[in-house]
């Protein structure tokens, strides 16, 4: 399920996120690996990961590697996701709507209210 509320990317600037995107991805994926290895490093008292072909490790090993790789990952990809969209917005100019900005729209179309323009003639 997918919340719109407007504040997504369009047209250009969408265009304009995607090699930003895909190199965000590229360093969240290497940060993602080096975190993994250290943390498995620690826990396990091991140099090495488990490979999931491997025999030297039990499939008790593997599939806790696993989840914790795949968790490690998700929240780093997330991170990075977020923090790059935010960046690419204040170097693109284009500020996310307040908070307030955004309830008290959503106060006046609840009270069918519209959005006056101002100047009109």
């Amino acid at each position: 399920m997918s919340k719109k509320d407007g504040n997504e990317l369009t047209g250009l600037a969408k265009l304009a996120y995607k090699p930003f995107g895909l190199a965000f991805g590229l360093l969240g994926g290497l940060v993602a690996g080096r975190v993994f290895g250290t943390i498995w490093k620690k826990v396990s008292n091991e140099d090495g990961t488990p490979q999931p072909l491997s025999d030297e490790y039990s499939t008790r090993e593997v599939l806790i590697a696993a989840t914790l790789q795949g968790a490690i990952f998700g929240l780093i990809k997330t991170a990075v996701d977020r923090y790059g969209m935010k960046f690419v917005r204040r170097f693109l100019d284009a500020p996310r709507p307040s908070s307030a900005g955004r309830k008290l729209a959503a106060a006046k179309a609840a009270a069918g209210q519209g959005v006056e323009k101002v100047g009109a003639a």
